[in-house]
């Protein structure tokens, strides 16, 4: 559905390209999480798919098509997007926001049908934001404006959906609710590209983790491939250790103390060398 093909791109009278040679796919099906530490290039690779940093070297795909050529509202009838910061120029019903995401298919001139009313009740459900609809954009905090923002992604009902830090501001319930939506999207069918710095709960969710470090691919797989602690800790440069989690069985990272130092495997009654477990 999506493609990186070494993808190099920057910003302006910056020493370096913010990512470098990036390439991974992001199938329908399946959700694919971008991670690593602040800076590392993961909104740079959200920036360059929907066209607003422009692409110094490779492609970005969209079903076999290069994204560059695109028009907005072609690519936006392919792919939903939340990105990282937005604040509207004006306030706005709420339920008038989430109606934009109707944009790409009606256009400015033709008023809503039918159906364009039903995809942005079928967004408010499941978003959870049936609530907050008859409130104003800035009587929202943090988290409510988090996710009238992803409601009015899904009210676009593209095929691929791309999400830049969709858990900010909110609570554990709401941030649950998130995750469990996008896998709910990805069981459907739908190409899910998510950036999270929440590791641990990607490692639950994802099905592919492309880990960044300095622009670059530092590791790709499936969580238990890449959540590992010889892989992870000289990417973040901090002290951890990388468990499994008892009660869904995924890779949880555990950071250390600063002074800690990397604790020795016991060890294993069944005579495996810790070292080769997916876990270390």
């Amino acid at each position: 559905m999506i493609r990186f093909e070494h993808l190099v791109a920057g910003y302006p009278r910056a020493p370096r390209p913010a990512v470098r040679g990036v390439s991974f796919d992001v199938p329908r099906g399946r959700i694919t999480a971008v991670v690593g530490p602040n800076g590392s290039g993961k909104s740079t690779l959200v920036r360059a798919l929907i066209g607003r940093l422009p692409v110094a070297e490779g492609r970005v795909l969209v079903d076999e098509t290069d994204a560059s050529g695109m028009d907005p509202r072609s690519l936006a009838r392919r792919i939903a997007v939340v990105t990282q910061r937005e604040e509207p120029v004006f306030p706005l019903a709420v339920r008038d926001f989430i109606t934009l995401g109707r944009f790409p298919h009606t256009g400015p001139w033709r008023a809503g049908s039918l159906e364009d009313l039903r995809a942005v009740e079928r967004a408010v459900e499941r978003a959870g934001v049936a609530d907050l609809v008859d409130r104003r954009t800035d009587q929202l905090s943090g988290g409510e404006w988090q996710r009238v923002r992803i409601a009015r992604a899904l009210a676009q009902e593209a095929p691929a959906i791309v999400l830049d830090e969709p858990t900010t501001f909110l609570d554990v319930a709401h941030e649950m609710a998130v995750f469990e939506l996008l896998d709910a999207l990805a069981r459907a069918g739908h190409a899910v590209l998510l950036v999270s710095h929440q590791l641990n709960l990607v490692a639950r969710y994802a099905h592919a983790l492309v880990l960044l470090h300095h622009g670059r691919v530092a590791a790709s797989g499936d969580p238990a491939a890449v959540m590992r602690g010889p892989v992870l800790e000289p990417v973040y440069e901090w002290p951890l250790v990388v468990i499994r989690d008892a009660a869904v069985g995924a890779p949880a990272l555990v950071p250390l103390r600063a002074s800690a130092r990397r604790p020795s495997a016991p060890p294993d009654p069944s005579g495996t060398d810790p070292s080769s477990r997916s876990d270390t």
